[in-house]
């Protein structure tokens, strides 16, 4: 009697998961479809995670060009401006900053030579020559970096909140899979392939933006301290280059 009862009952639950299973309610796969499956709000979530992967691709291409741009212009003025110096010819020295004007190098020696120029040129500017041009040195050199780091900032805020944007769409996902089954009164898959369907599309929209952003920022970050470097050893030797001239200068 009791193997009868367990055999009835699980003959009861097949015949329900079959049913379950086998509810079939076409869903569309492509994105078209996909889109017109959507909710509001995992629509306004995947506008969103768009207009933030869209940023973030402009952040990428513009600071990917602009620090290209400053190691070739950089590569080109070294070497020429070091000649100009040890000739002692500071003002073609800046005339050749002033042709590499998207180097980062240029930039900060620019500001101490223009400084140091303006002192030797003129006894009415009161303070003491190299100290001004250290300053000189330094401030450009804090403008600099924050020009280098423009748009890095949103890009390690979109790579830190893209997931939890898709998340959000997710947690949206579920809700309306289980709001198909309750105003359907099914269980079947059918029911719940849409919902379900956009929770993982708002997931894996959240991750396609995040993970480039993070690694981009990483990489980009790791150039920006690199040139930082190159501008604090820049500025370095240019003030022992005006140490050794004010002292070729004493009688």
């Amino acid at each position: 009697m009791f193997i009868a009862n367990l055999a009835a009952h699980t003959l009861t639950h097949m015949s329900t998961m079959a049913t379950w299973m086998f509810q079939d309610q076409p869903v569309g796969w492509d994105p078209i479809s996909l889109w017109h499956q959507m909710g509001f709000v995992a629509k306004g979530v995947v506008f969103v995670l768009f207009i933030m992967s869209g940023w973030s691709i402009g952040v990428m291409i513009d600071r990917y060009m602009a620090f290209n741009a400053a190691r070739k212009q950089s590569r080109a003025f070294a070497p020429a401006v070091a000649g100009a110096l040890r000739d002692g010819k500071i003002d073609e020295a800046i005339k050749v900053a002033e042709r590499n004007k998207k180097s980062h190098l240029a930039k900060v020696v620019t500001a101490g030579l223009m400084e140091f120029r303006a002192h030797q040129d003129s006894t009415d500017i009161p303070g003491e020559t190299i100290e001004a041009s250290k300053r000189a040195l330094e401030r450009t050199e804090a403008i600099v970096h924050a020009e280098l780091k423009r748009g890095l900032g949103g890009l390690a805020t979109i790579g830190s909140t893209a997931p939890f944007v898709g998340l959000f769409g997710t947690v949206m996902g579920i809700l309306n899979a289980f709001k198909g089954i309750s105003e359907q009164k099914a269980t079947g898959l059918g029911a719940v392939a849409g919902g379900i369907a956009e929770a993982l599309v708002t997931t894996a929209f959240g991750l396609i933006v995040a993970i480039p952003a993070v690694m981009m920022f990483n990489y980009l970050t790791g150039r920006v301290e690199a040139f930082d470097v190159e501008m604090d050893n820049s500025s370095s030797e240019l003030i022992d280059y005006f140490l050794k001239k004010r002292g070729m200068r004493r009688p």
